[in-house]
């Protein structure tokens, strides 16, 4: 379990509640930017791994995160279909890798850099790739991009299949089982639950606000922005501390920047990864293979139909409405 002082502890200290009163608003577009993606700059340097963007996020999403009822479908057939129940009171407590329940965790990589020792901390969650795979691949259409760069799963349409997960470069997404449509329909035999990932808090941002994780940080390691100014100032603080740069170009470009004053191939070897914990490769463009491109168009028919239901329920809930994955701030 990561070890972190919690975020109540920094809301009794009155740091929080300095940071968000500085920071309280998503900024203003600038000129020329009005058709931006909204984009994250991360400057590893600062993260001290208190914990109180994962807490902060737990808590404001928690309106969103599953509710299963009753015990979960015997799947068929079984050798195939898992299921992925996390739950418990015991399970929705883990916050060192993420989950149906965690949707942000802090990833912690120790070593040796350059004859120096490093402790880096790094916030993960979805990356909100710009040309996103799981946007354009999965077959029910309910994984969407939006016009300001958020990739949504939409937890009505979702069928729990895992698509999302299998193509996404870093398999973010997670399953909840027992919950969703596949109950409705063929609760046996379909996807077995819902998938989850971070939203990059998209209600809040509608409302003006800050996601939770940019708003408590007492360090002030994100900002968010139109993309371009994000890359540009991730360019020049790289400058500043002669560090390296993750999620411009990592699978054709990410809304998410990771900027690290130790190279991202060091901090790949130094961290845990595994189920949940999403690994620092780099990435190529997993949407420019020709066979890749193929895939979509095979099951276009099968997403153009679940994408329209997708469609008139996101519209119906408040959303913005979705696109497709190409990039939209060029």
């Amino acid at each position: 379990m990561t070890k972190r002082i919690s975020r109540r502890t920094f809301l009794k200290a009155g740091l929080v509640t300095a940071t968000a009163t500085a920071t309280a608003s998503i900024p203003v577009r600038s000129a020329g930017a009005a058709n931006a993606q909204w984009c994250t700059l991360l400057d590893l340097q600062k993260c001290i791994a208190c914990g109180a963007c994962v807490d902060a996020c737990r808590e404001v999403n928690a309106k969103k995160f599953p509710q299963p009822q009753g015990p979960m479908p015997d799947m068929l057939p079984r050798a195939k279909v898992k299921v992925a129940d996390w739950s418990s009171a015991e399970k929705q407590a883990v916050d060192d890798r993420l989950t149906p329940y965690n949707w942000l965790f802090i990833q912690q990589a120790f070593g040796n850099y350059n004859g120096e020792e490093f402790e880096i901390n790094i916030p993960r969650r979805c990356m909100h790739c710009r040309n996103a795979p799981c946007s354009n691949l999965c077959p029910f259409g309910a994984a969407y991009t939006r016009s300001d760069g958020i990739v949504r799963i939409h937890p009505d349409v979702c069928m729990g299949g895992a698509k999302c997960k299998a193509v996404c470069p870093w398999r973010i997404p997670e399953r909840q089982s027992g919950v969703g449509l596949h109950l409705n329909l063929l609760p046996q035999y379909a996807g077995n639950g819902v998938m989850y990932k971070c939203d990059r808090c998209y209600d809040r941002i509608e409302a003006g606000e800050l996601p939770a994780c940019v708003e408590v940080c007492p360090e002030e390691v994100q900002e968010i922005g139109p993309r371009p100014e994000i890359v540009a100032k991730a360019h020049r603080l790289a400058k500043e501390i002669d560090g390296f740069i993750y999620g411009e170009t990592e699978n054709g470009g990410t809304n998410t920047i990771y900027v690290s004053p130790v190279p991202f191939d060091v901090l790949n070897q130094a961290i845990e990864k595994g189920p949940g914990s999403p690994h620092l490769n780099a990435v190529a463009d997993s949407m420019a293979p020709a066979n890749t491109m193929a895939i979509a168009l095979a099951i276009a028919p099968v997403a153009g139909v679940a994408g329209a239901l997708a469609r008139f329920l996101s519209l119906g809930k408040g959303d913005d409405g979705e696109k497709g994955g190409a990039n939209a701030d060029e």
